[in-house]
């Protein structure tokens, strides 16, 4: 059974920072493509940085130099670097595992709040 996790989302002031992080089990980490999407309300979801099992990154223009998504293979997990937070910020983050798009997985998402 696959499964991805997220946490530490939550709420912070507008220029402060948060870290993501997603677990992930029953796959072979290493090989998928890992992405962090977000949803705030009344939006779609959208794409916000995607790293390959080579480690190649990739960013949403909204966040490059504010963000940064890393992995650790041994671990399993995915995190998300989140920088000088603004209140545009604020969605629901997902973290999703990609094989060549013939496997795709989503995690439940976890609560982004930039507000002061």
């Amino acid at each position: 059974q696959v499964q991805l996790v997220e946490s530490g989302g939550g709420s912070v002031q507008p220029g402060g920072s948060l870290r993501l992080s997603c677990s992930a089990s029953g796959i072979r980490f290493s090989i998928y493509t890992m992405a962090w999407y977000r949803q705030a309300p009344g939006k779609q979801r959208e794409l916000v940085t995607t790293i390959t099992s080579g480690g190649t990154t990739n960013y949403a223009d909204s966040v490059k130099g504010r963000f940064t998504i890393s992995r650790d293979n041994a671990k399993n997990t995915v995190y998300l670097q989140m920088s000088s937070l603004k209140s545009e910020d604020t969605a629901v983050y997902y973290c999703n595992a990609d094989y060549y798009s013939n496997r795709n997985y989503w995690g439940q998402g976890t609560q982004v709040t930039v507000s002061s």
